[in-house]
């Protein structure tokens, strides 16, 4: 910064700048939690109104701004001018009543300039007001985009942040400036994707697996349905971290993620949604209606769970445990292969108690008795969680052992003693993972913690061994007996 003018004001920039987050963004998806219909018919309504529109989501989103994301270097920048005896104040073209919030919470200047429900700040109008207040150079001004360029002309110093070619034009300009890297990086927009997550997707190969159909053409539809059912989990995910901003930055773990780190903007992350579910749906196209029937209805359920349903107890295992089921259902609509109703019957139960466990983790390892943020669910609520697991699995184990009777079973398995035994390393596994719930020593999802447990997959591996014996697959496959 130019030490001419010491005491001149430093004006902040607050979207891109001092956050490293937009507030209509944040204001937009805290509304769709909130109130997904009126957000929504506001955003439509007042689309040409951008003052207007931000100050009712402003309105209907109440957010914590004390909870944004900052940018580190700024906040350090600024504080400094601070403590120089400098006013330090905002100007930005989000709303006023969320900036003179934001202000306070920093412990800033109490004056703001900001949009008003009639004006948008933003661009010749923020120089204008700025030049009003302090004069042609009377300032220092920090922002992050080209339009700030009609502020920093009238600036007597800038501080940019991300935008390389706006510090070279001031520069060129005769400009004192300070540049800040800040930005996003493309990792950080894969790791928002959640691929740990795709490992889910095994499902698919489920129908393949218990029809015994392992020859190449089932394997690529397979193949294509997993990929197909990644970029739609994916693009879900986007969803529910857009939606779950506030709650993921009062979490331990989940302030870290992209959006609520603000490491990755929030429109990227929009933009992203778009076309991975346009590739979820075009690769579901192409292998036929009836597994594209699948895919919409896994998204649709999947965003009225990150829109509502997560919040309801018990509704939300039960909807978890669907998005599961449904992932053995695609599989077999992408390869033609029957699937009997016991398997779906003992799918269910399973994953019903698996979502019991993931709820019982997060709680067995919250700090209070307070509900969880978002959920539905408190500490008092592990007792009935246990319950309904166990109930789960005494299900699951039950539907298995009926389906050794099935028509199907008796056709494709030859020794169904066997089949009665691989129940046993099953029944193993499922108890242990309520257990590691219960105690809180498993990772805050069980499906990812069951794919890098050792012991675990060790005990899948034997249930599925003997299933294969069972079936005469391995006396085929090594010319045995």
């Amino acid at each position: 910064m130019s030490d001419n003018a010491a005491n001149k004001p430093f004006v902040l920039d607050v979207d891109g700048t001092f956050l490293r987050t937009d507030m209509l963004y944040e204001c937009f998806w805290a509304g769709l939690g909130r109130d997904p219909i009126q957000t929504l018919k506001v955003s439509f309504a007042r689309l040409r109104e951008p003052a207007r529109l931000k100050a009712e989501l402003a309105e209907i989103a109440q957010l914590r701004t004390d909870l944004l994301p900052v940018e580190p270097d700024v906040v350090d920048i600024a504080f400094a001018a601070q403590s120089e005896g400098r006013e330090v104040l905002f100007a930005s073209a989000s709303d006023q009543s969320i900036v003179m919030k934001l202000a306070s919470d920093h412990g800033l200047s109490t004056r703001v300039f900001a949009s008003d429900g009639t004006t948008n700040l933003k661009g010749s109008a923020k120089a204008t007001a700025l030049v009003d207040a302090f004069g042609e150079g009377g300032f220092h001004y920090a922002g992050n985009a080209p339009v700030d360029r009609l502020i920093w002309n009238h600036a007597d110093a800038a501080l940019v942040v991300g935008d390389s070619a706006s510090a070279k034009a001031m520069k060129a300009a005769g400009k004192p400036v300070t540049f800040i890297e800040g930005g996003w990086r493309m990792k950080d927009v894969l790791k928002s994707f959640r691929p740990h997550q795709w490992v889910k997707n095994v499902l698919l190969f489920v129908p393949m697996i218990a029809g015994h159909a392992f020859d190449v053409n089932t394997l690529l539809l397979t193949i294509l349905g997993v990929l197909s059912f990644s970029a739609a989990a994916s693009s879900i995910y986007l969803v529910n971290d857009l939606l779950d901003l506030e709650a993921d930055r009062l979490h331990v773990k989940k302030c870290k993620r992209p959006f609520a780190s603000g490491a990755v903007p929030i429109h990227v992350g929009m933009i992203s949604f778009v076309i991975l579910a346009a590739i979820a749906l075009g690769i579901a196209a192409y292998l036929g209606w009836a597994f594209f029937g699948v895919v919409t209805l896994y998204m649709a359920l999947s965003l009225a769970y990150s829109l509502n349903l997560k919040r309801l107890r018990w509704v939300d295992i039960a909807v978890l445990a669907t998005l599961y089921t449904l992932r053995v259902v695609a599989g077999a609509a992408a390869t033609g292969i029957y699937v009997s109703g016991y398997l779906l019957v003992f799918i269910f139960p399973v994953f019903l108690a698996l979502g019991c466990v993931k709820r019982l983790t997060e709680l067995t390892l919250a700090t209070s008795d307070d509900r969880l943020p978002g959920r539905g669910y408190g500490r008092p609520d592990r007792p009935d969680l246990l319950n309904v697991a166990s109930l789960g699995v005494v299900a699951a184990l039950l539907a298995f052992f009926l389906y050794s009777f099935t028509e199907q079973a008796i056709l494709l398995y030859k020794t169904r003693w066997l089949v009665w035994a691989a129940e046993l390393p099953l029944a193993w596994w499922l108890i242990r993972m309520v257990r590691l719930g219960w105690y809180g020593k498993q990772d805050y999802d069980p499906i990812v913690f069951a794919m890098k447990d050792k012991r675990g997959i060790g005990l899948m591996l034997i249930t599925m061994a003997i299933m294969f014996y069972a079936a005469g697959l391995w006396q085929e496959w090594f010319r045995i007996g």
